[in-house]
């Protein structure tokens, strides 16, 4: 017997890819991880500085970030005048990590909650 008459039909045909068997595993901090990368990314702050917590919930996946939020240099009134305010850029960040993070790990996400524990100001440089 030759090899294309004991595969299975989907195997011929080079069209179709093959359906794999098994399970796929993904570790509880391998979702932490990319949810802290994608929250850091999203609220424009570094990972470090982003602290993150990840449960089921719902049928899907809970989050909670909590992080400073970056603010412009206080000394420049334009820039604070064309800043969006506070709660707009939350609403903002929690609609576009919902959808990055319910791409990334192909999971539902059913919630995203944002604290914010204070704010950054870039530091000034001295001139000399």
């Amino acid at each position: 017997m030759s090899a294309a008459t004991v595969g299975s039909p989907a195997l011929a045909d080079p069209a179709s890819p093959p359906e794999a068997r098994g399970c796929i595993r993904v570790h509880e901090r391998v979702i932490e991880k990319v949810v802290r990368e994608a929250s850091a990314s999203a609220v424009g702050i570094p990972r470090r500085d982003a602290e993150v917590q990840v449960a089921e919930w719902s049928g899907g996946l809970a989050v909670r970030i909590a992080a400073r939020l970056p603010i412009p240099d206080l000394g420049d009134t334009e820039a604070i005048r064309t800043e969006t305010p506070i709660l707009e850029r939350i609403r903002g960040v929690q609609g576009a990590l919902a959808e990055d993070l319910a791409r990334l790990t192909g999971r539902r996400i059913s919630r995203v909650s944002v604290t914010v524990t204070g704010a950054v100001a870039p530091e000034r440089k001295r001139v000399r």
